[in-house]
């Protein structure tokens, strides 16, 4: 088999990183984009795990046709039922069930024998196979797993109708040449291999998430399990964008290839990046806003002459521009669109209008409007489209010898105008302090960052912060010329993500 099947687990996975919370449509939106991608398998989620869940991995299976939708399941009857429930109706279903496998995860977290464990996953794998022909099983942190036990525990799963055993690094402890050498040991010692897929998932602990699932395809493994900028649990996943393009561009050395559509990359990471709050950092391999930018003159004089000098991917490959139009005040809308396209976006007509009237406003401001301003403006747009209360008014009034004084209005369920005033610290502080007079949900400010989104004194700011409130982190972002707009759209964005979880909450309970 000549090709990896890219498996993403970016709405399961991804989702645990601390503060990456999204709500079911933003999921939907991202499973779209996947698709578009060319993603093999979409982990959609955990559905035993909560209603919330459950619903969004239901409202993925029911959309999504062309990749196969999979939910994660404990190894037990109640999990991998409700998985079913979930799935049921996806065009290609797929139920992902994990067990525990180190004798350090078993004396410690399952409290269970060595046969006990082998009995319950393989009865759990048939329990499964009964809903599904596609079963994916995997005996957690495989990587410090005994490698004889793991041989015993994959024939039996195989024999049981596992179609696919991930082999999981889940605590990021194995090294290249050592994981390489486990999938040899696999495909050399479990008698009915053949009959499954072997997959890898490697965390990234260490910084070997993606040398770790190279090796493993290097070795026989088929299927990578990666996310979209690498988030994850803890120090997050192997990188999708990087395995894929890794295969892609040293084609000589591993003969292979994905399904993926890679022009659709720079977009979806924007997306991912967007709708979680994790940034990208700019030296990020395929996707930083560095990635494909040279400051070296040496370097800048061999790219003009010949780009392969010092470029092995043509950025255009990963769906970054390579031309820049910049647009302006007298750019029309039909330019907007065109570029609009030309980056990735495809709007709905009214979500085009709406777009179109805030690059105007962004015109009147900037003299130059780059790709990248109208990135944020988009995702800026898409933000503010399902909002509980949305922000139409923000003033402030400060200086060294001032007592900061913010004002904001607030049009909130049903249309109803709120607006209010309070006194505070600094500028923005005064905005937060007004904001809580009128929604009143107790939360507390754990991160606060600015960022410019291109260079000059005109530059959009990107604002991201972190409230807490309950013990759940929640994530907000906003962009304006003007950092306290920023700001204040940036906690109404945390704001609106929070009320929603709580209203989800409540239908929970109900």
């Amino acid at each position: 088999m000549n090709r990896v099947i890219i498996f993403d687990t970016t709405l399961r996975d991804g989702e645990q990183a601390a503060g990456g919370m999204l709500n079911v449509q933003e999921k939907l939106g991202i499973a779209r984009q996947l698709e578009c991608l060319g993603v093999d398998v979409i982990e959609a989620g955990f559905p035993a795990s909560s209603k919330g869940d459950f619903e969004a991995v239901r409202h993925i299976a029911l959309e999504v046709r062309r990749s196969s939708v999979c939910a994660l399941a404990h190894a037990n009857p109640k999990a991998i039922d409700t998985a079913w429930e979930a799935i049921g109706e996806a065009e290609h279903p797929r139920i992902h069930v994990f067990l525990s496998a180190s004798d350090v995860h078993l004396a410690h977290q399952l409290r269970k024998s060595r046969e006990e464990v082998l009995g319950q996953a393989r009865d759990m794998v048939a329990r499964a196979r009964k809903y599904v022909g596609d079963v994916e099983f995997s005996p957690m942190d495989a990587s410090r797993t005994e490698p004889a036990y793991l041989y015993t525990i994959l024939e039996a799963v195989i024999e049981a109708g596992a179609t696919t055993v991930n082999i999981p690094d889940t605590v990021g402890y194995a090294i290249p040449q050592e994981f390489g050498g486990l999938i040899r040991g696999i495909l050399d010692n479990v008698p009915n291999i053949g009959r499954a897929t072997i997959s890898v998932h490697c965390h990234n602990d260490l910084g070997l998430a993606v040398a770790n699932s190279l090796e493993a395809v290097r070795q026989g493994a088929r299927q990578v399990e990666c996310t979209i900028n690498g988030i994850g649990e803890r120090a997050g996943n192997a990188s999708m964008e990087e395995i894929v393009m890794a295969i892609k561009t040293r084609h000589d050395l591993f003969d292979l290839s994905t399904g993926i559509d890679s022009t659709q990359i720079y977009k979806t990471s924007r997306m991912v990046s967007d709708l979680t709050g994790f940034m990208v950092q700019p030296n990020k391999a395929i996707v930083g806003s560095n990635a494909f930018r040279h400051q070296s003159g040496i370097h800048q004089d061999g790219v003009l002459k010949k780009a392969i000098t010092y470029e092995i991917m043509d950025p255009r490959d990963v769906g970054i521009p390579a031309s820049s139009l910049v647009l302006g005040k007298l750019s029309g809308r039909h330019a907007f669109k065109e570029r609009l396209a030309e980056l990735g976006f495809a709007l709905a007509e009214e979500d085009l209008n709406r777009a179109f009237l805030a690059f105007k406003d962004l015109a009147d401001k900037k003299k130059e409007v780059t790709d990248r301003d109208i990135e944020t403006l988009v995702a800026e747009e898409m933000r503010t489209s399902s909002e509980t209360y949305h922000l139409d008014h923000v003033g402030v009034s400060c200086g060294d010898h001032g007592m900061p004084t913010a004002t904001v209005r607030l049009i909130g369920p049903g249309g109803q105008v709120s607006a209010d005033a309070a006194l505070g610290t600094g500028p923005v502080d005064a905005v937060y302090k007004a904001i809580n007079r009128i929604i009143g949900v107790p939360n507390r400010l754990t991160e606060f960052s600015v960022s410019s989104v291109t260079a000059g004194i005109d530059a959009i700011g990107e604002v991201l912060i972190r409230i807490e409130s309950d013990g759940v982190t929640y994530t907000g972002r906003g962009a304006a010329t003007d950092i306290i707009v920023a700001s204040a759209r940036a906690y109404m964005n945390a704001l609106n993500r929070l009320l929603a979880a709580k209203k989800r909450n409540s239908v929970d309970a109900g």
